[in-house]
Protein backbone atom coordinates (compact mmCIF):
# COMPACT_ATOMS: atom_id res chain seq x y z
CA UNK A 1 0.00 0.00 0.00
CA UNK A 2 2.67 2.21 0.92
CA UNK A 3 4.21 1.81 -2.60
CA UNK A 4 0.65 1.93 -4.05
CA UNK A 5 -0.08 5.48 -2.94
CA UNK A 6 3.47 7.00 -2.78
CA UNK A 7 3.81 7.22 0.59
CA UNK A 8 6.33 9.25 1.89
CA UNK A 9 6.85 7.22 5.41
CA UNK A 10 5.77 4.26 6.43
CA UNK A 11 5.35 3.77 9.90
CA UNK A 12 5.70 0.10 11.93
CA UNK A 13 4.48 -0.06 15.19
CA UNK A 14 5.86 -2.47 17.29
CA UNK A 15 5.93 -4.19 21.36
CA UNK A 16 9.77 -2.47 20.99
CA UNK A 17 11.37 1.13 20.66
CA UNK A 18 12.79 0.06 17.31
CA UNK A 19 15.62 -2.12 16.17
CA UNK A 20 18.35 -2.75 18.42
CA UNK A 21 21.80 -4.00 17.71
CA UNK A 22 21.24 -6.90 20.29
CA UNK A 23 18.16 -8.57 22.08
CA UNK A 24 17.83 -5.63 24.53
CA UNK A 25 16.26 -8.19 26.74
CA UNK A 26 18.85 -10.28 27.41
CA UNK A 27 21.79 -7.66 26.82
CA UNK A 28 21.81 -4.30 29.61
CA UNK A 29 24.29 -2.66 27.10
CA UNK A 30 21.82 -3.01 24.05
CA UNK A 31 21.40 0.07 21.54
CA UNK A 32 19.00 1.40 19.59
CA UNK A 33 20.31 1.78 16.26
CA UNK A 34 18.73 5.58 15.11
CA UNK A 35 18.58 5.25 11.30
CA UNK A 36 20.18 3.16 8.74
CA UNK A 37 19.19 1.92 5.08
CA UNK A 38 16.40 0.12 4.01
CA UNK A 39 18.05 -3.45 3.18
CA UNK A 40 21.81 -2.80 4.74
CA UNK A 41 22.55 -6.65 5.34
CA UNK A 42 24.28 -5.68 8.37
CA UNK A 43 20.87 -4.32 10.21
CA UNK A 44 19.16 -7.83 8.42
CA UNK A 45 22.33 -9.79 10.69
CA UNK A 46 21.27 -7.87 13.62
CA UNK A 47 17.55 -8.46 13.13
CA UNK A 48 18.24 -12.21 12.91
CA UNK A 49 20.36 -12.13 16.39
CA UNK A 50 17.86 -10.25 18.28
CA UNK A 51 15.24 -12.96 18.73
CA UNK A 52 11.19 -13.02 17.54
CA UNK A 53 10.69 -9.26 18.76
CA UNK A 54 7.21 -8.90 18.02
CA UNK A 55 4.72 -10.49 16.18
CA UNK A 56 6.41 -11.26 12.70
CA UNK A 57 10.16 -11.05 14.04
CA UNK A 58 11.93 -7.63 13.15
CA UNK A 59 13.78 -9.53 10.17
CA UNK A 60 9.92 -9.33 8.40
CA UNK A 61 9.83 -5.85 9.64
CA UNK A 62 13.20 -5.02 8.41
CA UNK A 63 12.23 -6.97 4.64
CA UNK A 64 8.79 -4.82 4.71
CA UNK A 65 10.57 -1.56 4.95
CA UNK A 66 13.13 -2.77 1.84
CA UNK A 67 9.59 -3.25 -0.03
CA UNK A 68 8.84 0.10 0.43
CA UNK A 69 12.06 1.63 0.23
CA UNK A 70 11.64 0.60 -3.82
CA UNK A 71 9.31 3.54 -3.96
CA UNK A 72 11.32 6.31 -2.47
CA UNK A 73 9.41 5.84 1.24
CA UNK A 74 11.28 5.86 4.51
CA UNK A 75 10.27 3.53 7.10
CA UNK A 76 9.71 3.94 10.95
CA UNK A 77 9.81 0.93 13.62
CA UNK A 78 8.12 2.59 16.67
CA UNK A 79 7.12 1.78 20.08
CA UNK A 80 3.08 1.05 19.63
CA UNK A 81 2.19 2.42 23.11
CA UNK A 82 4.63 5.62 22.93
CA UNK A 83 1.99 8.47 24.07
CA UNK A 84 0.94 10.58 20.86
CA UNK A 85 2.83 8.62 18.83
CA UNK A 86 1.50 9.05 15.21
CA UNK A 87 0.97 12.64 16.13
CA UNK A 88 4.86 12.89 17.18
CA UNK A 89 5.81 11.44 14.45
CA UNK A 90 4.34 13.69 12.30
CA UNK A 91 5.77 17.20 13.41
CA UNK A 92 9.32 15.15 13.22
CA UNK A 93 9.93 13.88 16.69
CA UNK A 94 12.93 11.57 16.42
CA UNK A 95 11.05 8.65 17.87
CA UNK A 96 12.18 4.83 17.44
CA UNK A 97 14.14 3.34 13.91
CA UNK A 98 14.38 5.35 10.88
CA UNK A 99 15.13 3.46 7.34
CA UNK A 100 16.08 5.62 4.63
CA UNK A 101 15.69 4.56 0.92
CA UNK A 102 18.33 3.59 -1.26
CA UNK A 103 17.47 5.43 -4.02
CA UNK A 104 14.68 8.34 -4.79
CA UNK A 105 11.19 7.92 -5.49
CA UNK A 106 10.78 5.64 -8.70
CA UNK A 107 7.00 4.86 -10.07
CA UNK A 108 5.32 3.20 -7.46
CA UNK A 109 2.73 1.11 -9.88
CA UNK A 110 5.57 -0.41 -11.18
CA UNK A 111 7.08 -1.16 -8.18
CA UNK A 112 3.98 -3.10 -7.10
CA UNK A 113 4.09 -4.89 -9.74
CA UNK A 114 7.67 -6.19 -9.26
CA UNK A 115 6.21 -7.88 -6.00
CA UNK A 116 3.31 -9.65 -7.03
CA UNK A 117 2.75 -12.64 -7.07
CA UNK A 118 -0.71 -13.50 -8.75
CA UNK A 119 0.29 -13.74 -12.08
CA UNK A 120 -2.56 -15.17 -14.19
CA UNK A 121 -0.98 -15.72 -17.20
CA UNK A 122 2.60 -16.30 -19.27
CA UNK A 123 3.04 -14.19 -23.02
CA UNK A 124 6.10 -15.41 -24.99
CA UNK A 125 7.53 -13.46 -27.30
CA UNK A 126 10.25 -12.94 -30.47
CA UNK A 127 13.62 -11.57 -30.14
CA UNK A 128 11.77 -8.40 -31.76
CA UNK A 129 9.35 -7.74 -28.84
CA UNK A 130 11.75 -8.62 -26.21
CA UNK A 131 14.68 -5.89 -27.60
CA UNK A 132 11.54 -3.14 -27.64
CA UNK A 133 10.78 -3.88 -24.27
CA UNK A 134 14.75 -3.67 -22.81
CA UNK A 135 15.97 -1.60 -24.77
CA UNK A 136 13.70 1.04 -25.96
CA UNK A 137 10.90 1.52 -23.34
CA UNK A 138 8.30 -0.41 -25.76
CA UNK A 139 4.59 -0.90 -24.74
CA UNK A 140 4.32 -4.64 -26.22
CA UNK A 141 2.19 -4.78 -29.53
CA UNK A 142 -0.19 -8.07 -30.15
CA UNK A 143 2.49 -8.65 -33.31
CA UNK A 144 5.92 -9.53 -30.82
CA UNK A 145 3.99 -12.43 -28.87
CA UNK A 146 4.16 -15.90 -30.40
CA UNK A 147 2.25 -17.82 -27.64
CA UNK A 148 0.01 -17.16 -24.51
CA UNK A 149 -0.58 -19.52 -21.10
CA UNK A 150 -3.19 -19.37 -19.09
CA UNK A 151 -6.40 -17.19 -18.54
CA UNK A 152 -6.99 -13.96 -17.30
CA UNK A 153 -8.76 -11.00 -18.02
CA UNK A 154 -8.43 -7.27 -18.74
CA UNK A 155 -6.12 -5.73 -16.11
CA UNK A 156 -4.69 -9.22 -15.15
CA UNK A 157 -0.93 -9.28 -14.59
CA UNK A 158 0.77 -11.62 -16.79
CA UNK A 159 4.23 -12.52 -17.06
CA UNK A 160 5.95 -11.81 -20.48
CA UNK A 161 9.03 -14.78 -21.66
CA UNK A 162 11.62 -14.06 -23.98
CA UNK A 163 12.07 -17.07 -26.38
CA UNK A 164 14.46 -19.29 -23.87
CA UNK A 165 11.22 -19.23 -21.36
CA UNK A 166 13.38 -16.30 -19.00
CA UNK A 167 11.30 -13.89 -17.92
CA UNK A 168 11.74 -10.83 -18.87
CA UNK A 169 8.83 -8.17 -17.84
CA UNK A 170 5.46 -8.60 -16.24
CA UNK A 171 2.49 -6.15 -16.58
CA UNK A 172 -1.19 -5.43 -16.53
CA UNK A 173 -3.12 -6.97 -19.85
CA UNK A 174 -5.71 -4.92 -21.79
CA UNK A 175 -7.11 -7.21 -23.41
CA UNK A 176 -8.94 -10.64 -21.84
CA UNK A 177 -7.71 -14.36 -23.19
CA UNK A 178 -10.35 -14.76 -26.26
CA UNK A 179 -9.47 -11.50 -27.19
CA UNK A 180 -5.78 -12.17 -26.72
CA UNK A 181 -5.87 -15.38 -28.95
CA UNK A 182 -7.11 -13.32 -31.62
CA UNK A 183 -4.68 -10.55 -31.55
CA UNK A 184 -1.50 -12.38 -30.99
CA UNK A 185 0.82 -12.40 -34.00
CA UNK A 186 -0.95 -9.74 -35.39
CA UNK A 187 -0.44 -5.80 -36.40
CA UNK A 188 -1.99 -3.01 -34.29
CA UNK A 189 -4.12 -1.68 -37.52
CA UNK A 190 -6.09 -5.30 -37.93
CA UNK A 191 -7.54 -5.18 -34.20
CA UNK A 192 -10.62 -3.43 -35.37
CA UNK A 193 -10.99 -5.85 -38.24
CA UNK A 194 -10.48 -8.86 -36.05
CA UNK A 195 -12.60 -7.79 -32.90
CA UNK A 196 -14.36 -4.93 -34.65
CA UNK A 197 -13.38 -1.89 -31.98
CA UNK A 198 -9.87 -0.77 -30.67
CA UNK A 199 -9.93 -0.64 -26.95
CA UNK A 200 -6.08 -0.65 -26.55
CA UNK A 201 -3.66 -0.54 -29.04
CA UNK A 202 -1.16 -2.09 -27.14
CA UNK A 203 -1.05 -5.69 -25.14
CA UNK A 204 0.59 -4.15 -22.19
CA UNK A 205 0.88 -0.49 -21.75
CA UNK A 206 4.59 0.69 -20.78
CA UNK A 207 3.00 2.58 -17.96
CA UNK A 208 1.37 -0.71 -16.67
CA UNK A 209 4.86 -2.82 -17.46
CA UNK A 210 7.73 -3.46 -15.30
CA UNK A 211 11.02 -5.39 -16.25
CA UNK A 212 12.58 -8.17 -13.98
Amino acid sequence: MANLVEAELYVILTDQQGLYDKNPRQFSDAHLVREGRAGDASLEAMASGTGNLGRGGMSTKLHAATKAARSGAFTLLAWGREPDVLRRVAVGEGLGTLLRPSHGPLAARKQWLAVQLQVKGRLHLDGGAVRALRADGKSLLPVGVTAMEGRFDRGDLVACLDPSGNEVARGLVNYDTERALLLIGKTTRRIEALLGHVDDPELIHRDNLVLV
